[in-house]
């Protein structure tokens, strides 16, 4: 008998504890080496956990829904052992031919999902190679089971309520923007800007950048840029508050509020003012990508120096954003309509986007806040400054 022990990954300095979702093996089958064997929730990301050897699952310690810390032992592998088959009655030999077939194998990124919308993910007919489930599977039953919602207990007067905890990350994201509003002195300021030099020249280079890039020409890299000039010349923006001193970072670190079913996540693009166009696209499609199945590490979701948060995906017209701590500062997007504005005397259309700053005035001062805002503005109504350096 050779015993290892499964245990939890080591987590970032900013995660305490984590929680055991669903065990994907029971006690006395088989594991491969790089299987996985559970899923792992924080209150940033869920982590796969592979088997580091094969062998035969021989105990669990920690079940499904257990809190668990850094290297805790939740479960231990025999190497040497080997599963024992059932045994199967001759009554069960001669009917097994009428039982229905076993359910697929379920991808790991499909397991995450169902796990999210609370679909049986084993019942499904997979359309992947060799009948695995997929991610896209798992959607569509998702969307199709979504409006059925089975009410936990009904009160009287046939008035439904459902109770449902918060998942980790959830629970994150409130105590985070708690913090924000009783930690931080909160203002917001607004500018309007004309994106209409910006959509000319996204439509003008869009099929060439695609081309070459392998990646579509968005709105998200002309906004990155122009946050990023932005907090070059007023490096305060870009500071955060630590007691009674201030720090100011000489890099750019741009969190991308993106959100998933599981809840608001935001990434950083590190060092956003050494990407191109093209880097600042793909790291944000991929974000997205991965963001949906919960495949972002905690490494992509810890630090930064200012976000963007960009509610025009949603429709909205006007916000304010809360600000990310320890960042002392955050941008809002929203969406772009068209407008009646006046210029040069003369009532025209354009399509108006307004955008939102709020900021800790603990250490900004609204001067800085407006003329911070006001040169993003300017940056996106003349584009070409941004890449000729001007």
């Amino acid at each position: 008998m050779s015993i290892i022990e499964v245990k939890v990954p080591q987590l970032s300095e900013s995660v305490s504890e984590a929680t055991l979702l669903t065990w994907h093996k029971k006690v006395g089958e088989t594991v491969k080496e790089g299987e996985s064997l559970i899923d792992i929730e924080t209150d940033k990301v869920v982590l796969e956990l592979p088997a580091i050897k094969s062998g035969v699952l021989t105990k669990i310690i920690k079940a499904d829904g257990a809190q668990v810390t850094s290297n805790e032992v939740i479960a231990q592998i025999d190497t040497e052992a080997v599963a024992k088959a059932p045994a199967v009655a001759p009554s069960a030999v001669a009917t097994a031919a009428k039982e229905p077939a076993q359910p697929a194998a379920v991808s790991p990124s499909a397991r995450k999902l169902a796990h999210v919308h609370d679909v049986d993910a084993a019942s499904l007919q997979g359309s992947g190679r060799h009948g695995l489930v997929t991610k896209e599977d798992v959607l569509g039953a998702a969307q199709v089971s979504r409006p059925v919602i089975a009410p936990v207990a009904v009160l009287a007067g046939d008035r439904p309520e459902q109770r449902v905890p918060m998942t980790r990350i959830r629970q994150r994201i409130a105590e985070r923007l708690l913090q924000s509003q009783q930690n931080s002195a909160i203002l917001t300021t607004f500018n309007e800007v004309n994106m209409q030099p910006v959509m000319d020249m996204r439509n003008r280079y869009k099929d060439a950048f695609e081309k070459k890039h392998g990646v579509k020409l968005g709105f998200s890299s002309f906004f990155v840029t122009a946050a990023v000039l932005a907090l070059q010349k007023f490096p305060i923006v870009n500071a955060s508050v630590d007691g009674t001193d201030v720090i100011y970072h000489g890099y750019f670190d741009i969190g991308v509020a993106i959100g998933s079913e599981r809840g608001l996540v935001v990434p950083i693009l590190r060092d956003a003012d050494k990407l191109s166009y093209a880097d600042i696209e793909k790291r944000i499609v991929d974000f997205g990508a991965r963001a949906k199945v919960g495949k972002l590490t905690m490494e992509e979701l810890s630090g930064g120096t200012f976000s963007i948060s960009n509610g025009g995906v949603f429709g909205s017209m006007l916000s304010t954003p809360i600000i990310n701590p320890p960042q002392s500062a955050i941008l809002g997007i929203h969406a772009t309509k068209d407008r009646p504005v006046v210029e040069n005397g003369q009532i025209v259309i354009r399509p108006i986007n307004y955008l939102a700053v709020s900021y800790d005035h603990r250490i900004i001062d609204g001067r800085e806040a407006v003329q911070f805002l006001a040169t993003i503005k300017e940056a996106l109504e003349f584009p070409g400054r941004a890449l000729l350096d001007l």
